[in-house]
């Protein structure tokens, strides 16, 4: 993946606009419908995932997740006894080359404990990601995640954290 400072500013075609922003459209579908396959699908196998500042906010201090493999243990570990939503809002591609791409994105994510939605947890994000085209699929090689804000409980998401 090149340095986004080195992607083109040229822009894409509305498929592939479209195909791009699939990747995060996978990525939390994936989470929402407990279907990891369709979850790592999203992530190139040696992508990196930032969710460190969010988490510390949150009262948890996490490293950031590396690889595939990591990332969605870690993700479906976390959400193992959640509900989720995710909502993308504001996709826009803003680096492409035809090969690698930048995306960012404002993305709300509801929290509920399986079987007590009387507590919640709902997050407002900025995601700034780093994708390239893997065959005919786009999947992100870097994700971060910036917090905007918060409503509710963040034990809910953190059950050992210290707010």
């Amino acid at each position: 993946m090149k340095d986004a400072s080195t992607v083109s500013l040229r822009q894409p075609s509305a498929h592939e606009h479209i195909a791009i922003v699939d990747a995060l459209y996978r990525f939390g579908a994936g989470q929402d419908l407990r279907d990891r396959a369709l979850f790592e699908s999203a992530f190139a196998e040696h992508a990196k995932l930032d969710f460190t500042a969010p988490a510390q906010r949150l009262g948890a201090t996490i490293p950031v997740f590396e690889g595939r493999q990591a990332i969605a243990d870690t993700i479906f570990a976390a959400i193992g006894g959640l509900d989720t939503t995710h909502t993308v809002t504001n996709p826009r591609v803003t680096a492409y080359d035809g090969e690698n791409a930048s995306l960012f994105a404002l993305v709300e994510a509801q929290h509920l404990p399986r079987g007590d939605h009387a507590r919640h947890l709902l997050l407002k994000h900025i995601y700034t990601m780093e994708l390239s085209r893997h065959d005919e699929q786009w999947q992100f090689e870097r994700m971060r995640i910036d917090m905007v804000w918060l409503s509710g409980d963040p034990t809910v998401l953190f059950p050992a954290a210290g707010i």
